[in-house]
């Protein structure tokens, strides 16, 4: 059976699972036509079967985040800050509402796993009316969450089902309160991992609880130079099936209003790969300079329709384009980063399994030039043995 300080690592990808053993790290493509656990044993049963459950160790990122809706009174204010705490739990914002506007937003047809509704100071009262209950009602939603004025909690508790209400996340001075939010949405990411039938089979071989690949990744940020030679500030892109995970240092970020950690990520649910190839291909299509992209790659947007190693290679390379944009000036979308300061890209996710060094800097570079209008050359770094996801699993 494992000895002392023996952990098996084990991480489930849309795609691709891992596992780590003080000695190897192998990588099998999944099989969808059977169940995670019994896939996993059926291909590593053997090792598994040698390690006590309390020696292992699981993540996953199979269920791609959560969907959120944010309806807030102002922008500079209250969605501004549950904006913050939401990205720093790794959730996925798909609309942000102005309360004042909420009659002229469409309705998303998407079933959202968690509205945040927040606004005003405790003092201010009468802030909500039947407007929010009528659009509300017309949303297909899992979860609701209120982190506005007290003073509303109890109108909005008697007018809405299942409201959970928290403290204010903006107090009387206008700073902003994070904790009770991000422990919160924190604790529905894990329960809609752990909530996903397939997943909540691996309780049958770990006794530790299992945790989203995007959390055990930041783990990692602080102690990454023990292992890679990366230069702060960096940036760490993880493409993988489902979502694209961008996990920064806050020294690139101007707007800095959540002072917790050190570093924090963002998950782009709609631009993995293979799970979600269809939207990766859409946002590719809304961008205008992606036809450019695909001309200085010397292929058409017939790529798209292909089902081949080039095609696979086309689209991470769009992936880590349409990443930068978003973390760019071009789209005033989520963050934006100063993307000239980076002295590091790290890359890490079976997109290093896919790519070259030369193909990323190829579009690495084409992006500082086209859209930057730079010659700035970041360092890029390839985890190409799943190094970082490592490191995080054994601090666990």
């Amino acid at each position: 059976m494992s000895k002392m300080n023996d952990k098996l690592l084990i991480d489930v990808g849309s795609t691709y699972f891992k596992l780590c053993t003080p000695t190897s790290i192998e990588q099998h493509l999944r099989d969808f036509n059977k169940g995670i656990l019994d896939d996993l044993k059926y291909k590593c049963g053997s090792t598994i079967d040698s390690y006590e459950k309390d020696d292992v160790h699981i993540c996953s990122s199979a269920n791609g985040g959560l969907s959120t809706l944010i309806i807030g009174l102002t922008n500079s204010f209250s969605l501004k800050y549950a904006k913050n705490i939401a990205f720093n739990s790794g959730i996925n914002i798909i609309e942000t509402v102005m309360y004042q506007n909420i009659q002229e937003y469409s309705i998303p047809s998407d079933t959202i796993d968690v509205i945040i509704i927040v606004g005003g100071i405790n003092s201010n009262s009468n802030i909500f009316s039947s407007d929010l209950y009528s659009y509300l009602n017309k949303l297909n939603y899992s979860n609701i969450v209120y982190v506005g004025s007290e003073t509303q909690a109890p109108a909005l508790k008697e007018n809405i089902e299942n409201t959970v209400i928290l403290p204010n996340i903006i107090d009387n001075k206008l700073h902003i309160i994070e904790e009770n939010l991000k422990v919160y949405l924190t604790n529905l990411y894990q329960e809609d991992i752990v909530g996903k039938e397939d997943i909540k089979h691996l309780y049958d071989i770990t006794s530790n609880q299992i945790y989203s690949t995007p959390y055990i990744v930041n783990k990692t940020l602080p102690i990454i130079h023990t292992k890679f030679a990366v230069v702060n500030p960096y940036i760490l892109i993880d493409i993988g099936g489902a979502t694209t995970d961008i996990h920064y240092s806050k020294d690139l970020v101007d707007d800095n209003i959540v002072t917790e950690n050190e570093y924090d990520r963002l998950v782009f649910k709609k631009l993995g790969v293979y799970k979600s190839k269809e939207s990766l291909i859409f946002a590719a299509q809304n961008n205008e300079f992606v036809y450019e992209l695909l001309t200085h790659l010397k292929v058409t947007e017939n790529i798209f329709q292909e089902q081949s190693q080039k095609a696979t290679k086309v689209l991470m390379q769009l992936a880590i384009f349409l990443v930068l944009c978003k973390m760019s000036h071009y789209k005033q979308a989520y963050v934006n980063l100063k993307l000239l300061s980076i002295n590091s890209i790290v890359l890490t996710g079976g997109i290093t399994k896919v790519l070259s060094s030369q193909e990323i800097e190829d579009i690495i570079s084409f992006f500082y030039k086209k859209i930057l209008n730079s010659e700035h050359n970041p360092v890029t770094i390839l985890d190409s043995n799943y190094d970082i996801w490592t490191l995080g699993a054994k601090g666990k």
